[in-house]
C-alpha cells in the first residue's frame, strides 16, 4: 500500500516523511488498519507508543532521539497518574463496520482479550538476593484481596501482605526431632480408622480394607523397619491426630499430628528410580497434610512429584488386563492416577499455577465400579462422588488457563466465561440425587456432599468475580454509563456463589462439624467473605451482606485462636480489608452528608471521594454497618436477586425481600440457596444462550493492573 504523510517540520522531533509505510508490528499482528504515523494512533490510545516506535527502528526508519524520549517521559507521567480503572465496552455490532466502541477504545474485535484485571507484566516487591520473591498467581484469593483494597484505598501500588502463618522448616526439624514412635495398636486403629472417615471419602488416597489389613498385619509381625509402610502410616496417624486432638501450645506445634508429618516427610524419597503405588499414596497425603500447616508451595511440590512419578509408570494410560489381572488392583492404579490429576488442578487454582498436563494426554479410563458392591464398598468410595471431582478439577484447570494466564486465545473474554459457566451448569445439572445438597435440612448433607458443594461455588467466584471488581470501579465513575447485562449477571452469580458458600459454611460452624485445622473451609470462607464486602458497594447487592463478612471474619478469628494456620492468615488479611472498608465507607459518609442542600441530587448523582473515584450515592447506604440483629440474618437469609432491567441505571436496579422466587424458580427454603439456582435466572439463561457475535469485549484502556503482577520477597 502506498500513502503519502503529511509533511512535518525539520525540527519537530517526529520522524521524517516516508513515501511507503509498513503498518506497524500491533497493528499488523491484530489485524487492523494501521494510521501510519510513528507512533500509530492506536498504539498511542493503548500506551504502546514506545514500543512501536521501537519497532519502527527494527524496520530501519529513522526515529528523532528527542521523540523517542518524549514518548518516554509521556509514558512515565501516564503509569504515575493511573488510578486503577478499567471501562467495559459491550455494545450493539454494527453491521458495516464491526463492534462500536466508546471513544479512546481501541478496535481489538479481531484480538484476544485476556481477563481485564490482569496486565502484561509481573508486580515485584523489592528484590532481596538472599531471599529470592515467590510468585503469586492472580487467581489467589490473597491476591484478589489485595487487588480489592488498592481499589478501596485508591493506591494502585499497594503491597501485597506477606504470608507469615506457617510452619517452617525450622518447625518441621523440631517436630521431628521429639522421635515420634509407633502407638499402641488400639491408638493407631483409632487414628487411621479417623483418616479413613474425614479424609478417605472425599478423595482416594488409599484402599480402605487393603490399608487396615496391612495395620493389623505390621503390628502382628512387628515389622516397624519398613520405611514405605512407616511413611505411609505416620502420614495417616498425622491426620488421624490433626481431627481429634486440640492444639497444645506447649508442644510447640499449633497443629496435633506435626511430628508424625515430619517424621514421614523426612522418610519420603522424592526421587526414587523406580515408584510404587505405595509411595504415591503417601506423597499424596503429604501433600494433602501441608494445607493443614499452610504450606502450600510444598503441597504443590508434592503433588508434582506425584504426577511426575505416575507418568514414569504410565498411570495416564490404561495397563492391559493380562499385565494386571486383579480389579482392585486396577482400579486403584486409576483412581491414584486421577487424584493426582485432581489435586494438580485445584492445587494450581488456589496460587494461580498452571496444570502440570493437559488433557489430550491424558488416555486412561474414568473411575468405575467392581463387581460384587460389596467388594467395591469395602476398598473404594462413592464412584460418582470421584467423578463428578475430577470434572469438576478439569473446569478448574481450564478456569486457571482461559481467565487468569497469559496465553492467546481467539474468543473474548466474556466468550471464554460463557464457556466455562456453560460447563459447570451441565456439571450441576448432572449430579446424582445422593450428591445434591438437602437445601431444607442442612445437617443431613454429608460430608463429602457439602465439600463438593463447595468447591463448585468457588469455581463459580473463580470464573465471575474479575467481572464483579470490575463491575465495581466502573460504577464508581463519574463518566461511566450503565454496566451491560452480562456483566451484571456474571455479578450477580459471583455473589450468589459467595452467599451460598458462606451459608454452608456457618450452618456446619454452628453444628459444631467445621474442621479445626483444616485448610480450605477456611480458605473458602475468605474467599465469600471478600465477595459479600465487595456485594455490600453494589445496588445488586444488599446492606446485610457487610454483616455476613463481620459474620465470617469473626468466625477466621475463633478458628485462628484454635490454632488453624490458613485461618489466622486469611483472618489477618480480612481485618486489612476491614480496615480499608471503614476508611472508605467514613469517606462516603463524609462526602454524601456535606451538603444536606445537596442530598436529593446526591442520590442521583455520584459523589466525589478523596482519592479521585466516585461512588453512586445509591450505593452509600449499603456502606453503613449493618445492625445487629441483621447480622445475625445474614447467617441465614438468602433472597434470590431478581433480573434488573437491561435499561435500567445502576442505581434503579430492584431487589426483592428475603423468600421471595421468581414465577417458574423453586422458592428458597432452609438455607435458600440451590446450587442451581445461579444458573435458573432468567438473565444467566439469556447469557448463557447468547452466540458468540452477541457477546461483547471488555477492554483494559489504561494501566490499572497492568504495571505488574505479584511477586513478594516475604516467603508467601
Amino acid at each position: 500500500m502506498n500513502r503519502k504523510r503529511p509533511s512535518r517540520p525539520a525540527d519537530s522531533g517526529e520522524p521524517s516523511k516516508r513515501r511507503k509505510f509498513v503498518a506497524c508490528q500491533r497493528c499488523h499482528a491484530h489485524k487492523i488498519k494501521c494510521s501510519g504515523d510513528l507512533p500509530c494512533i492506536k498504539c498511542r490510545q493503548v500506551g504502546c507508543a514506545d514500543e512501536c516506535a521501537y519497532a519502527a527502528r527494527d524496520r530501519q526508519i529513522k526515529v528523532s532521539e528527542s521523540y523517542l524520549n518524549l514518548l518516554v517521559s509521556e509514558n512515565r507521567r501516564l503509569k504515575e497518574q493511573s488510578a486503577p480503572s478499567a471501562i467495559a465496552a459491550e455494545v450493539e455490532p454494527d453491521a458495516d463496520s464491526g463492534p462500536s466502541r466508546p471513544a479512546g477504545v481501541p478496535d481489538e474485535s479481531n484480538t484476544s482479550v485476556r481477563n481485564p484485571l490482569i496486565g502484561d507484566r509481573a508486580w515485584f516487591h523489592r528484590y532481596d538476593p538472599s531471599a529470592p520473591p515467590i510468585f503469586i498467581g492472580e487467581a489467589a484469593c490473597t491476591a484478589f484481596a489485595t487487588r480489592f483494597r488498592r481499589f478501596l484505598t485508591g493506591n494502585n501500588a499497594l503491597p501485597h501482605i506477606p504470608r507469615t502463618q506457617y510452619v517452617t522448616e525450622e518447625n518441621l526439624a523440631a517436630a521431628n526431632a521429639t522421635d515420634p514412635d509407633w502407638p499402641s495398636l488400639q491408638q493407631a486403629r483409632l487414628l487411621v480408622k479417623i483418616a479413613l472417615r474425614q479424609v478417605g471419602v472425599i478423595y482416594h488416597l488409599f484402599l480402605r480394607k487393603a490399608t487396615l489389613d496391612k495395620l493389623e498385619e505390621i503390628y502382628r509381625t512387628a515389622d516397624f523397619a519398613c520405611t514405605i509402610n512407616q511413611c505411609k502410616f505416620f502420614a495417616l496417624f498425622a491426620f488421624g491426630e490433626a481431627y481429634s486432638k486440640r492444639a497444645e501450645p506447649s508442644s510447640g506445634s499449633r497443629v496435633p499430628g506435626t511430628p508424625y508429618f515430619a517424621r514421614a516427610l523426612s522418610m519420603v524419597q522424592m526421587l526414587p528410580e523406580r515408584t510404587s503405588i505405595t509411595h504415591l499414596e503417601s506423597l499424596l497425603l503429604l501433600s494433602l497434610f501441608s494445607y493443614y500447616l499452610n504450606r502450600r508451595n510444598s503441597a504443590l511440590v508434592l503433588v508434582g512429584t506425584a504426577m511426575r512419578l505416575g507418568l514414569s509408570i504410565g498411570l495416564n494410560h490404561n495397563i492391559p488386563e493380562s499385565q494386571l489381572i486383579d480389579p482392585v488392583e486396577r482400579q486403584h492404579r486409576v483412581r491414584i492416577w486421577w487424584t493426582i490429576y485432581t489435586f494438580d488442578r485445584m492445587w494450581g487454582s488456589k496460587m494461580g499455577q498452571t496444570s502440570q498436563i493437559l488433557d489430550d494426554d491424558i488416555h486412561v479410563d474414568m473411575p468405575a465400579s467392581i463387581s460384587p458392591p460389596q467388594r467395591h464398598d469395602e476398598q473404594f468410595s462413592d464412584t460418582d462422588h470421584m467423578a463428578a471431582n475430577i470434572q469438576l478439577a478439569r473446569i478448574v484447570g481450564e478456569t486457571i488457563a482461559k481467565l487468569y494466564s497469559r496465553r492467546k486465545y481467539n474468543e473474548t473474554f466474556l466468550q471464554r466465561v460463557q464457556k466455562l459457566l456453560k460447563a459447570l451448569k451441565t456439571w450441576v445439572e448432572s449430579l446424582p440425587a445422593h450428591l445434591r445438597l438437602n437445601e431444607d435440612d442442612p445437617e443431613l448433607n454429608h460430608k463429602h456432599v457439602s465439600s463438593l458443594h463447595l468447591a463448585f461455588n468457588q469455581c463459580v467466584i473463580l470464573t465471575t468475580r474479575p467481572t464483579l471488581l470490575h463491575l465495581l470501579i466502573r460504577l464508581n465513575e463519574s463518566s461511566s454509563s450503565s454496566p451491560a447485562q452480562p456483566v451484571l449477571t456474571l455479578a450477580e452469580a459471583c455473589i450468589h456463589a459467595a452467599r451460598h458458600s458462606h451459608s454452608l459454611i456457618l450452618t456446619k460452624w454452628i453444628h459444631g462439624s467445621l474442621p479445626v485445622f483444616g485448610y480450605f473451609h477456611a480458605h473458602y470462607l475468605f474467599s465469600s467473605a471478600l465477595i459479600l464486602a465487595m456485594s455490600s458497594f453494589l445496588p445488586i447487592g444488599r446492606p446485610s451482606d457487610l454483616g455476613a463478612f463481620e459474620t465470617g471474619l469473626e468466625v477466621l478469628r475463633s478458628m485462628s485462636e484454635n490454632g488453624n494456620l490458613a485461618a489466622a492468615e486469611f483472618h489477618g488479611n480480612l481485618e486489612q480489608v476491614k480496615a480499608c472498608l471503614d476508611r472508605y465507607g467514613a469517606a462516603v459518609s463524609g462526602a454524601v452528608s456535606s451538603s444536606a442542600a445537596t442530598a436529593a441530587a446526591a442520590a442521583a448523582a455520584p459523589t466525589t471521594l478523596p482519592h479521585a473515584t466516585t461512588i453512586p450515592a445509591a450505593t452509600s447506604a449499603a456502606m453503613q454497618p449493618a445492625p445487629a440483629s441483621t447480622n445475625a440474618a445474614a447467617l441465614t437469609e438468602a433472597p434470590v436477586m431478581a433480573a434488573p432491567d437491561a435499561d435500567a441505571a445502576p442505581a434503579s436496579l430492584p431487589l426483592h425481600p428475603p423468600g421471595y422466587s421468581q414465577p417458574g424458580l423453586p422458592a428458597t427454603t432452609g438455607l435458600g440457596f440451590p446450587t442451581a439456582m445461579t444458573f435458573l435466572e432468567p438473565t444467566m439463561q439469556d447469557f448463557l444462550a447468547q452466540s458468540d457475535f452477541d457477546l461483547g469485549l471488555l477492554h483494559p484502556v489504561d494501566t490499572f493492573m497492568n504495571d505488574e503482577s505479584l511477586y513478594t520477597c516475604h516467603g508467601l
